[in-house]
């Protein structure tokens, strides 16, 4: 905790920079600060229900026209990335640089992120919504070529890979994660668990209010974004590409 405060008082957020800079016309940058904040609150709230990990800061990418996020590289989803080498302990990227850029007069998560997440959470809580993600959710059950499951080796070298230092072989099969699918009943019953996880959370008895609320604490919780893996709590600003490029790394 010690040496993440002494980073974090050495290094300060500058996200809400970018709006000033791509919007200089008030109400233009008014409209791009309310999109960037609003995507960043349903994609969160989403990827909580989908149990989405790895959302370090190459995954997720803003594009500068519309300002809303954009994510990539979906294959940590249901809760695997509790099963990293450095388990993930928040539902979703809420650090110091994403909550910049919704602005200090919007209250950070106060006010429009906080009500995008619980209107999100409400219409994906809402029975026929429900039932509708869980018979999609149903079709991967059946997916030969999905796998439910991450072996040991596959989970290394994915966070090997969002610090830079994996090997040139870091995104080839393993024959560990070929194991790892193992025999049908064995990918059925991780199937089933993730399936029953997306379920549970849609059928939560508390309020949207509450759980809104107790997943942006636990997001923004300093004791578990001490002990994340650096990738997470801090953001390494560069760009995708070229300075031409559309797309920023958040």
């Amino acid at each position: 905790m010690s040496v993440y405060r002494q980073i974090t008082q050495k290094f300060k957020p500058v996200f809400r920079y970018f709006s000033f800079e791509e919007f200089p016309d008030p109400v233009v940058w008014y409209e791009k600060r309310l999109a960037y904040t609003r995507s960043v609150a349903s994609n969160s709230i989403t990827g909580c229900i989908l149990g989405l990990g790895d959302r370090h800061s190459q995954n997720i990418l803003l594009d500068k026209r519309s300002a809303e996020v954009v994510h990539i590289d979906l294959g940590i989803a249901f809760d695997q990335g509790k099963l990293l080498p450095t388990p993930e302990l928040v539902p979703f990227r809420l650090t110091r640089d994403i909550v910049d850029g919704m602005g200090s007069a919007s209250g950070g998560v106060e006010g429009v992120f906080r009500r995008c997440c619980e209107k999100t959470l409400r219409v994906l809580r809402d029975p026929a919504n429900a039932t509708i993600l869980m018979t999609i959710l149903e079709v991967f059950k059946h997916d030969p070529l999905h796998s439910w499951t991450l072996s040991p080796l596959k989970a290394k070298r994915i966070q090997e890979r969002s610090s830079g230092t994996a090997g040139a072989d870091a995104d080839q099969p393993t024959p560990a994660s070929d194991a790892a699918r193992g025999g049908k009943e064995e990918v059925n019953k991780e199937a089933e668990r993730a399936l029953r996880l997306v379920k549970n959370r849609l059928a939560n008895d508390a309020s949207v209010e509450c759980q809104v609320n107790e997943l942006i604490e636990t997001a923004t919780n300093e004791d578990n974004l001490c002990r994340m893996f650096p990738g997470m709590p801090l953001l390494n600003n560069r760009w995708t590409g070229a300075p031409s490029s559309e797309n920023w790394f958040i």
